[in-house]
């Protein structure tokens, strides 16, 4: 009896022993936790590319947005008084063409031939109320902004697809929408005084900005703003800069300006023109962080000088209209 008695019982020893290897090894289980995280982390960051800067392909942007600016310049000097402005509608419609098109295929939305043809349809309706009416007034553009928003919903709900994805869809429509009534306020800018002048001094410096921005992306494309975006602070802010140096200088020789207002409405031009394209930069790096596929080269570059001006345009009218037209 005594022998069997102390064979049942335990070893204090093994006892100890075992109660600091269960103790150790919830110790290094705790402490495997996080190193695991930090692995995930790692490898997540590991995922986050440097994005190297093309320099031919910045230099052919910077081309693009004053080429652009060219036309969209040259064109308000040749409009005229009713029917005559609709050749500046044909160069704007263009202009309108191309910021759907770089739009649609850069952000890729769900209905995208919904999306699209509303685009076009607005782009139309927006040119048509910028010319006609009697009195010049955005009015009427708010009313066809107001309509393209409604259409695209509809379109959307229509689709077999019905509501899946109506958010992405209908959030599309919102900056297609917008960029093209933006661009027909340069219509309207036509029909008002001095408003032909303005569009001189606001394209002119958005369009230096933005090309101006590109081509220091060129040679020295510092510091990064970030690294999955391939632009430089340097060229956001020299752009500015110097789109706001050559608004002023444009202002000695127009009669609704001096170099002091028109270096002031050339900054605010040429600021929004150059923060919409580094905006865009920055939105298709997300797209493609969230995993999205890369959508047509030729659409992603060309949307963000067309961004600029779209954002530019309607600065030269509320300037115009609050500050220069006699009340």
């Amino acid at each position: 009896m005594p022998a069997s008695r102390g064979a049942a019982e335990p070893n204090p020893r093994s006892r100890r022993e075992d109660t600091v290897s269960v103790k150790e090894r919830g110790r290094r289980g705790r402490a495997a936790e996080p190193e695991d995280d930090d692995e995930d982390l790692l490898d997540d960051g590991a995922e986050l590319e440097f994005v190297p800067v093309r320099r031919l392909l910045s230099l052919a942007v910077a081309g693009f947005a004053l080429l652009l600016g060219v036309g969209l310049v040259m064109g308000a000097q040749t409009a005229g008084v009713g029917a005559g402005r609709l050749p500046y509608a044909a160069v704007i419609f263009g202009a309108q063409l191309l910021y759907v098109f770089a739009t649609t295929m850069a952000m890729n939305p769900p209905a995208v031939k919904v999306v699209a043809t509303v685009g076009v349809l607005a782009a139309l309706a927006a040119d048509v109320a910028a010319i006609y009416p009697d009195v010049a007034t955005i009015a009427p553009l708010g009313a066809v902004a107001a309509a393209g928003l409604v259409a695209g919903i509809v379109g959307q709900m229509i689709r077999p697809e019905g509501r899946v994805q109506v958010s992405e869809s209908l959030a599309s429509t919102v900056v297609i929408v917008l960029g093209v009534v933006s661009f027909a306020t340069l219509i309207v800018l036509t029909r008002i005084p001095v408003g032909t002048q303005a569009i001189v001094v606001c394209l002119i410096a958005s369009a230096i900005a933005l090309g101006v921005a590109r081509l220091t992306d060129v040679v020295a494309p510092y510091p990064r703003l970030a690294d999955q975006v391939p632009r430089g602070s340097a060229g956001i802010v020299l752009g500015a800069m110097l789109g706001t140096a050559a608004a002023a200088v444009i202002g000695r020789y127009l009669v609704a300006f001096t170099p002091h207002e028109a270096a002031l409405v050339g900054m605010a031009a040429a600021g929004a023109a150059v923060l919409a394209d580094l905006t865009i930069g920055f939105a298709e790096a997300g797209r493609e962080l969230a995993g999205e596929a890369p959508t047509m080269w030729l659409a992603r570059h060309m949307q963000g000088p067309l961004a600029g001006f779209a954002l530019a345009a309607p600065v030269a009218y509320v300037i115009s209209v609050a500050f220069l037209v006699p009340a």
